[in-house]
């Protein structure tokens, strides 16, 4: 008989980290958790890291300067969007960071609002989340309040 893979089951690995598979009567955030979260923030971060040093790598190699006002302006369009892009992505690391610090200091996986468990499946999904759902939909309806 085939064992069940994780791949079999349909579940998709974050960073390359496969899904975690919660043990009845769990505790939340347990050690196995916290290090599962951790092995998935690190290689998130390492990836993110990767895309910088061939950001950088590409812009080099790709800055020319162009007699043609066309085709330098295309380029430096592609340059300001890679670099916003990389921006984007400077901020997540830090947000990963920090994160990784929660971990450390054991006050990952709750919510900082409501003190209440994240749940195991919305760290999946968003390792860096700090609220539970019902918070963050309170936060963004809030936010759409204001902005309109």
């Amino acid at each position: 008989m085939p064992k069940n893979t994780n791949k079999s089951l349909g579940l998709l690995a974050l960073a390359g980290v496969v899904p975690y598979q919660e043990k009845p009567n769990e505790e939340f955030m347990n050690a196995d958790q916290r290090e599962h979260f951790k092995k998935i923030l690190d290689a998130w971060r390492l990836q993110l890291r990767e895309e910088v040093d061939r950001t950088v790598s590409h812009m080099q190699d790709e800055a020319a300067n162009f007699p043609d006002p066309v085709d330098r302006a295309a380029q430096e369009e592609e340059f300001s969007l890679e670099l916003r892009t990389r921006d984007r992505e400077r901020k997540l690391i830090k947000k990963i960071e920090k994160t990784l610090q929660l971990i450390e200091e054991d006050e990952f996986g709750f919510c900082k609002s409501c003190d209440i468990e994240i749940g195991i499946r919305r760290l999946e999904a968003r390792p860096t989340a700090d609220l539970c759902i019902e918070c963050k939909t309170l936060q963004e309806i809030k936010e759409r309040q204001m902005a309109g």
